[in-house]
């Protein structure tokens, strides 16, 4: 006799596949470009001039490679409104980030996010979410696909405390903020939504010598430096509001040992170290990252993050690379696995 569907089998079962489309689509602003670029340390000019972008062959300020995070926060926020329901922002934590890069989201793009629940597995108390999303343009041209990783704790108790400095602490969120209308829309479930046409050829414009490069060369080492007003800069321009990367206090309550650093500014920071390498932000058109420690920031000294690089491989033929990254911060490993596909001019 078949057992019953157990609660975890059930939610799994609902979930997985579920498929939104936001409703709204979002503008790329010029000088949204150039705060991102600043708040994650991303210095290449074609993120500032448009001159620069034009050298490059784009009309428009040329995003940074992770600027899509911005647009994903939102996403994500929607969902736990309206979708994750069970689930606490304060109790969720990002585990694994992939952007593949199709072409470069430039300054006056109108993107339309569509986005796949991909699968819900249970370990013990934590429920490992895996959301997939696609990024087309005004033209209906993909720009951009990638997943996240989440891991949060479904129906947890919140500490009162937690919840009494939070409430103290959070953003507050005015009701003339709040509409009726669900920022997303349900579509019918696909297991094809996602799949994408190869990415297209386009020219870049990388400052390395392809054919002096060898498996196993080593990037020059890179470093950023990371102070509070960073954070909290950060956290504005990227709309994360979660307390902890500037709130003593939260930081304490969740058993951290001060506040830390976004992961997707740790991220930002990576994509601008293998830029720098590069010459050229639109040749990196896959960087993936497993997320495994953080960067302590105190309110009182700026924190030191230390990067460096390898050639995994090289293929003559496609004039293409992988990159192993690794990140650290005050001896502290960042990175799982943290990988970027790049092309060489």
């Amino acid at each position: 006799m078949a057992q019953p569907e157990t609660a975890a089998v059930a939610q799994q079962t609902e979930l997985a596949g579920r498929r939104f489309q936001v409703r709204d689509h979002y503008e790329v602003g010029r000088e949204k470009v150039r705060e991102f670029a600043r708040a994650i340390q991303n210095d290449h000019p074609a993120h500032r001039r448009e001159t620069e972008a034009r050298r490059l062959g784009y009309e428009g300020l040329i995003a940074p490679p992770t600027f899509s995070s911005v647009i994903g926060m939102t996403s994500t926020q929607a969902l736990l409104d309206s979708v994750l329901t069970d689930y606490d922002l304060s109790q969720v934590l990002q585990t694994d980030q992939v952007f593949e890069l199709h072409q470069p989201i430039l300054a006056g793009d109108r993107i339309q996010t569509e986005i796949v629940i991909d699968s819900l597995r249970q370990f013990g108390d934590n429920d490992f979410i895996h959301i997939k999303f696609v990024l087309r343009n005004q033209r209906g041209e993909i720009v951009q696909i990638g997943s996240s990783t989440i891991v949060a704790r479904r129906g947890a108790e919140v500490d009162s405390n937690l919840v009494q400095a939070v409430d103290s602490i959070f953003m507050y969120v005015r009701p003339a903020d709040l509409d009726e209308t669900s920022a997303l829309i349900e579509l019918p479930a696909d297991p094809n939504a996602l799949t994408v046409p190869p990415r297209e050829t386009v020219p870049v414009h990388t400052v390395l010598d392809f054919d002096a490069l060898t498996p196993g060369t080593a990037l020059p080492a890179g470093s950023a430096r990371l102070t509070r007003g960073d954070l909290a800069n950060y956290a504005g321009v990227s709309g994360d509001p979660n307390p902890i990367h500037f709130s003593d206090r939260a930081a304490e309550l969740v058993g951290l040992p001060t506040v830390v650093a976004h992961g997707m500014l740790t991220m930002g920071l990576a994509a601008e170290y293998l830029t720098s390498w590069l010459g050229d932000p639109t040749a990196i058109e896959k960087f993936s990252v497993r997320f495994s420690g953080f960067v302590p920031v105190a309110a009182d000294a700026a924190t030191t993050v230390e990067f460096s690089g390898k050639l995994k491989s090289l293929d003559a033929e496609t004039r293409t690379g992988t990159i192993m990254l690794s990140g650290s911060a005050e001896g502290r490993k960042l990175f799982g696995r943290a990988l970027a596909e790049v092309r060489f001019a």
